[in-house]
């Protein structure tokens, strides 16, 4: 059973940064694609930025410069670290697991993740 645990989530000031981690096990993390998602209050889940199991990023255009996900397949371990937050950022923030082993490219819809962590909560405020 492949299990996803989020920390680092927290609330930080406008312009600040946090490190949000996800670590994974059950299932060889390296032949996997992974994905950050967000969910603010009366909105749709949204795809945040992901990283192929071959190291190939795609952000979306609104966290381009600011957000940066790596992967440490050591540790098992996926990160998305956070810059210059605006209030705009203020979500929860999931960790996904691509369901494909050596998915061609990024995935960026939400069904083509299988495995979902629990959520962790950033708040930026103005």
């Amino acid at each position: 059973q492949v299990q996803l645990v989020e920390s680092g989530g927290g609330l930080v000031q406008a312009g600040g940064s946090l490190r949000l981690s996800c670590a994974a096990s059950g299932r060889t993390f390296s032949n996997y694609g992974m994905g950050w998602f967000r969910q603010a209050p009366g909105k749709e889940r949204e795809f945040v930025v992901g990283i192929s199991w071959s190291g190939n990023t795609y952000y979306a255009d609104s966290v381009k410069g600011r957000l940066t996900i790596s992967r440490d397949n050591a540790k098992n371990t996926v990160y998305l670290h956070m810059n210059s937050l605006k209030p705009e950022d203020t979500a929860a923030y999931y960790c996904a697991a691509d369901s494909t082993p050596y998915a061609i490219g990024v995935r960026t819809t939400s069904v083509a993740y299988k495995y979902w962590g629990q959520g962790t909560q950033v708040t930026v405020s103005s």
